[in-house]
């Protein structure tokens, strides 16, 4: 491994501590959905359909799969630091000028300013690799988004209270002071760990055909993204459900959308403690099974006609509970495959798996359009959940077969 001193915390001459990287991780979680629960009353105030409203997840996701094409080559010619820092600075911008529009042109083209958050997650990714091996990265990745994931589970409920006390723009406003408590933790404590920078952009750019000739990197890859499908796929169905077919207000739908981040937190916590001793193959098909069963279960309540809300929501813990324990395993395999292009194989995996992402959170809110049921969504979850466990048993095939062959 690189000779990097050990973390001090707010210490800009040492990698950064894993309270930093918790911090530029979740800050790329809560503009996804902070403003969740306001989602309907954002689409009356602007007088736009619910499925043009629906572009402020989908749309932010789609531009974010793009942004992390560009950010990963760039850390690496420049360096983990500066991207950061600059990428923070631009959000906090975006969010003052979305809490401030007064058309739904202008709020989407603040937003789409936004996505610059998504960095914190490709960075503190490949930050991780830069400092420890395989298992550890997902034993460590596992610790950050562990304390990530508090950050999605707090952000709907406090978002459905910000909007019904002081409407959706609240949510922004909160989203300004984020980006900047950010930026100056960042700034102490986000020691440089890319110590191997390349020689060039045009350097980074033209090794993607090393990664995307990968077949290890393909289904690594592919195993992120529709494991994380799930999870955007709720996302792009979950709050009309809930109001539309369950009849729930703001702050009510806010409570119901912490469940997902609740299984999310524990499922990190699985992969922190045990990703080193049982290996990554281990958590990959354990996490995507966990996953499948239940969703087939909720499907059968909401079927045999249970009208509760928890026929979709208890469920939904799922969801969250198998991508903790996925998702850290398959981004440290992705990395693993050329660790000295970290930053672009975590910007191309980040890549790959927003915009799967921002395709299932569209599909999945136009099945809604008009819905009396919640079995469309569903559906959609337990269809991108079984394929990631497909493709997880294919990238393990292939990896035990790299290694007999080496």
């Amino acid at each position: 491994m690189k000779h990097l001193p050990p973390p001090t915390f707010l210490n800009k001459e040492t990698p950064p501590h894993i309270f930093t990287l918790v911090a530029i991780a979740g800050v790329t979680a809560i503009p996804l959905n902070i403003f969740l629960a306001t989602l309907p009353a954002m689409a009356e105030y602007f007088d736009t359909p619910n499925s043009m409203m629906q572009l402020a997840v989908s749309g932010y996701l789609a531009l974010t799969a793009v942004i992390q094409l560009i950010i990963g080559p760039l850390s690496d010619r420049y360096g983990r630091r500066p991207v950061m820092l600059g990428a923070l600075a631009i959000f906090s911008l975006a969010s003052v000028g979305a809490a401030l529009s007064q058309s739904f042109v202008m709020f989407m083209i603040f937003r789409a300013f936004q996505t610059a958050a998504s960095t914190g997650m490709a960075i503190s990714r490949a930050t991780v690799r830069d400092m420890v091996a395989r298992d550890k990265a997902a034993s460590l990745i596992g610790y950050v988004t562990m304390g990530m994931s508090l950050a999605p589970m707090v952000a709907p409920p406090i978002g459905g209270f910000l909007g019904a006390a002081f409407g959706w723009q609240a949510n922004f406003y909160v989203l300004t002071a984020a980006g900047i408590l950010v930026f100056a933790l960042a700034y102490f404590d986000q020691g440089e760990t890319n110590i191997n920078k390349s020689t060039s952009i045009g350097a980074q750019f033209r090794a993607y055909p090393e990664l995307l000739s990968s077949r290890r990197f393909w289904g690594y890859a592919a195993t992120n993204a529709f494991a994380a499908g799930t999870f955007f796929a709720y996302l792009g169905g979950a709050p009309f459900i809930a109001k539309e077919v369950y009849g729930l207000g703001p702050s009510t739908i806010g409570i119901y959308l912490m469940i997902t981040p609740i299984g999310y937190m524990l499922g990190n916590g699985i992969s922190g403690r045990f990703a080193t001793t049982m290996g990554i193959e281990r958590m990959l098909m354990l996490g995507g099974i966990t996953t499948v069963l239940p969703m087939l279960i909720s499907m059968a309540v909401i079927a045999a006609g249970v009208t509760h809300p928890l026929g979709l929501f208890a469920f939904t813990f799922f969801i969250g509970f198998g991508n903790g324990m996925v998702l850290p395993s398959a981004n440290a395999g992705l990395l693993d495959v050329n660790p000295h292009l970290a930053g672009s194989a975590s910007g191309l995996g980040g890549a790959v798996l927003t915009f799967g992402g921002a395709i299932l959170a569209g599909f999945t809110g136009y099945l809604m359009v008009d819905s009396t049921t919640a079995i469309p969504l569903v559906a959609c979850i337990f269809a991108s959940s079984f394929i990631a466990l497909i493709t997880s048993i294919v990238t393990i095939r292939i990896e035990r077969a790299v290694r007999i062959a080496t």
